[in-house]
């Protein structure tokens, strides 16, 4: 309860009790209690009428401003005052932070109409409670020209981007309109932005729509993208299975090739000793020389003379041969074999870990 309501009310009641003496005093017809008491009720009133009103109580976060006569002088912060109403007049301002909620229209870069929400909060710089005073007359027409400047800078802000890029960047374009307005309320405003904070962009039906189907289209580009990519992956995996698969026949084939031409070397080497042995059967003259090559193999030189001997008897000796060049041909490695006076087999000796006679 103020101090100025609790006077009034007493001086209200000495008023009134000023009046029933007065009363009283004329229905007795006593002239000096009458006057005593009209004196009393009179200047009762008059105290009420100055004195309670004369009381001035500033709340906790509030500042009020003092005008003398309509001039603005003086800044009272929290507390209670005594100052003559009829000179000196308070205007309470709220020292708190404010909200301040902004709903606007505003136009991307590609022209597209957006219904934006913006909420900002500010607080009144206390310091500058008379500039508010003698400038703008009013808290309220100050935070009508901070709106105005708000609004002003979302939309010249949002305007710089299109709207896709609003849309793929909303996170990101608060904090750029934040300190355009920042910047634009300055201290000559005499506030200080607390925050701004954009709640809402709402853009046309039929935009929304197209950037709906486009996301869409995308999506299944993406999945049509994934599906190409996985199937590629399956093929590569096939193919390298395949590739496994051949690469492993072709080395059993190999393996196969070369077992086939030990096979083929060794029945070569058995024939070509199967036919000294029977050349020296029938009588042939066999010679026998060690011969040395380059990488340091040793082979045995046979040398069959066919001198004297019947037809018969070199055909067969040369059919032994012949089978024999037809084994060892494929591997490009021919015996020497001479018709004619004699014959010549080329056999490897022992020491090469070859079967010889």
């Amino acid at each position: 309860m103020s101090i100025g309501f609790v006077l009034g009310a007493i001086f209200t009641l000495l008023m009134i009790a000023g009046v029933a003496l007065c009363v009283y005093a004329t229905m007795k017809k006593n002239k000096r209690l009458t006057m005593i008491g009209l004196s009393a009720g009179g200047a009762f009133l008059l105290l009420l009428i100055l004195i309670p009103a004369s009381f001035h109580t500033v709340q906790s976060g509030q500042i009020a401003v003092v005008k003398h006569l309509g001039e603005a002088r003086e800044v009272r912060t929290a507390g209670t005052y005594f100052d003559f109403w009829l000179t000196e007049k308070y205007d309470v301002y709220d020292a708190k932070v404010q909200n301040m909620e902004i709903s606007t229209q505003a136009y991307s870069k590609d022209a597209q109409t957006m219904g934006i929400a913006m909420t900002v909060q500010y607080k009144i710089d206390e310091s500058k409670a008379l500039e508010i005073a003698n400038q703008y007359g009013s808290i309220e027409i100050l935070a009508n020209r901070i709106q105005s400047i708000a609004t002003e800078k979302a939309k010249a802000t949002l305007s710089s981007y299109s709207a896709m890029q609003i849309i793929e960047t909303r996170s990101s374009i608060s904090p750029t309109v934040e300190e355009a307005i920042k910047s634009a309320v300055h201290e000559g405003y005499c506030v200080n932005i607390v925050t701004v904070v954009l709640t809402n962009i709402d853009f046309s039906d039929a935009f929304e729509k197209t950037v709906e189907d486009k996301m869409i289209a995308e999506q299944e580009k993406l999945k049509a993208q994934y599906e190409k990519e996985t199937a590629i992956v399956n093929a590569e995996k096939e193919l390298e299975v395949a590739k496994l698969d051949a690469m492993a026949k072709i080395e059993k084939a190999k393996a196969d090739a070369q077992s086939e031409l030990e096979v083929a070397k060794a029945e070569a080497e058995a024939i070509r000793l199967k036919s000294i042995e029977v050349a020296r059967a029938l009588g042939f003259a066999i010679t026998e020389t060690e011969i040395t090559d380059e990488d340091g193999v040793v082979t045995v030189e046979y040398n069959i003379d066919f001198t004297d001997k019947t037809p018969e008897e070199v055909a067969l000796i040369t059919e032994y041969l012949k089978y024999a060049d037809y084994l060892a041909k494929w591997d490009g490695k021919l015996p020497s074999v001479v018709t004619g006076d004699s014959a010549t087999v080329m056999i490897p000796t022992p020491s090469q870990d070859t079967v010889t006679t």
